[in-house]
């Protein structure tokens, strides 16, 4: 195990290629980390992600990842075992009520279609039950359809958005 995936409340998940992930919560210093992640993270992936184009992501975008309460907010990093590469991250925010929360996923170009996003989508529904939230959501570009089928597959159900033709809202009751 490097360093850099060294830390507690480890989870060893196993992916749907067979690949095994040890994936944790953010720290603090993790931001360097996400800055070179999503710079292996595809254009159009960014793009999904963040629902606008960007070559890089930053500081900026990146401390609402990192400056987490780990209870309302978590966000979560996930590493190969077999080469210890950074290889996708997850994002919970939850509402105020406690009530929803939104999903956010991102997996490394080379990694996609492994199984990443499954495996952080079952972190992230855990998390939710465990929070006793009623329900979560994702909010995806109508163009991003591997994310839409892989919500659906793991039983989010989609609607559009009132005056945003461009995005469609995905949701997962578990009451």
């Amino acid at each position: 195990m490097t360093d850099q995936i060294a830390a507690t409340a480890l989870l060893e998940i196993p992916a749907r290629s067979g690949a095994v992930l040890l994936v944790r919560p953010v720290e603090a210093g993790d931001e360097a980390r996400l800055e070179e992640f999503f710079d292996r993270v595809s254009d159009e992936d960014r793009r999904f992600r963040f629902l606008s184009p960007r070559k890089h992501i930053g500081h900026e975008q990146l401390v609402p990842m990192v400056a987490v309460d780990h209870h309302r907010t978590e966000s979560w990093v996930a590493f190969d075992r077999a080469g210890g590469a950074l290889v996708g991250t997850a994002m919970l925010a939850c509402d105020d009520p406690m009530d929803t929360g939104e999903v956010a996923v991102s997996v490394c170009r080379d990694w996609r279609g492994k199984g990443v996003g499954w495996a952080l989508l079952d972190v992230i529904a855990r998390a939710a039950e465990a929070r006793g939230l009623r329900r979560v959501i994702s909010i995806e570009d109508r163009e991003n359809h591997a994310a839409i089928e892989l919500e659906r597959e793991k039983g989010f159900v989609p609607r559009g958005v009132d005056g945003d033709p461009t995005v469609v809202m995905l949701e997962k009751s578990f009451r």
